[in-house]
C-alpha cells in the first residue's frame, strides 16, 4: 500500500508540458527557451527539427519542390540521422553526426524549410521523436502544431503572435547578429510565403489549439511576454 502511494504521489508531482505554437518570428523559440530555464523545464524547439531535415535535403542535392511526389521519400529520410542533446542546458541539433545549430537559420535553410515540413512523410516521420522527448513532463516544446497534434494533452497551451512587420524587424535583427546581411523586402517575402504554407497545408496546419492561450507580442518586450506567459502558468489549474 505504502508502494502504491509512493508512486501515486510521484504521478501527482508529474511536471507539466507546456506547448508554444505560433507563425515564423512570432518569438516562440526565444519565449520557450526563457520559460523553460526558468521553470527548470527541458525545451525542444521542433522548428530546429524540421530546419536539420531540410538541411539534410539540401546537402543530398534532393528537390524539394518535387520531393512531395517523389517514390523514394520514405528510404531517403531514413538516411537523414537527426538527434537532440544539451550542452550546458540548452539543445544542441545534431544531422548526420554534426552539429548543425549553427546552420539551421541559413537562409537556403528558412526558405525551404515550411515546404519541406509540410510533407506528410516528412511530419511522421519526426512526430515520434517529438512526443519521446515530452514523455516524463517537464518540457517546453515550441512549433506550428504542438498544442493540437504533437502533445494535444498539454497541460499549457499557448498561441504566440505578431505582425509581419515585427516578424520581419526580429527575422533581420536575428541574421545581422549572426553576421548575415539580408534584404528587408527577401525576408519579408519569406515570412510572408511561410505563412500561406503553414497555414494552408492538409496536414497539421498552423493554427490555434483549442483551449489556447493567444498573446500578441507586438511592440512588447521579452521580458513583458515571458512574465504574461508564465503567469498563466502560476496559476492553478482544475482538473
Amino acid at each position: 500500500m505504502l508502494e502504491t502511494l509512493s508512486r501515486s504521489t510521484e504521478s501527482c508531482r508529474r511536471k507539466p508540458n507546456i506547448a508554444i505554437d505560433g507563425p515564423a518570428g512570432a518569438g516562440k523559440t526565444t519565449i520557450a527557451r526563457l520559460a523553460a530555464r526558468r521553470l527548470g523545464f527541458t525545451y525542444v524547439s521542433t522548428g530546429s527539427l524540421y530546419r536539420a531535415i531540410t538541411l539534410g535535403l539540401i546537402r543530398r542535392r534532393v528537390d524539394i519542390e518535387s520531393f512531395e511526389q517523389a517514390p523514394d521519400q520514405d528510404s531517403v529520410l531514413k538516411t537523414i540521422d537527426v538527434s537532440l542533446s544539451y550542452e550546458a542546458g540548452e539543445p544542441r541539433i545534431y544531422l548526420d553526426g554534426e552539429d548543425v545549430t549553427d546552420r539551421l537559420s541559413d537562409p537556403e535553410v528558412t526558405e525551404s524549410v515550411s515546404e519541406v515540413a509540410r510533407i506528410p512523410s516528412v511530419r511522421a516521420f519526426l512526430l515520434d521523436l517529438q512526443r519521446s522527448c515530452a514523455q516524463g513532463g517537464g518540457v517546453v516544446m515550441d512549433g506550428r502544431d504542438i498544442g493540437s497534434v504533437v502533445l494535444p494533452d498539454a497541460e499549457y497551451k499557448f498561441f504566440l503572435t505578431a505582425s509581419v512587420e515585427e516578424r520581419t524587424r526580429r527575422r533581420l535583427l536575428e541574421l545581422s547578429a549572426k553576421g548575415l546581411e539580408v534584404a528587408e523586402e527577401e525576408i519579408r517575402h519569406i515570412i510572408e510565403k511561410r505563412d500561406r504554407i503553414d497555414s494552408t497545408r492538409s496536414v497539421s496546419p498552423l493554427c490555434k489549439a483549442e483551449g489556447a492561450i493567444e498573446i500578441d507580442t507586438s511592440g512588447k518586450s521579452i521580458d513583458q511576454v515571458l512574465e504574461e506567459l508564465l503567469s498563466y502558468v502560476a496559476e492553478p489549474r482544475m482538473s
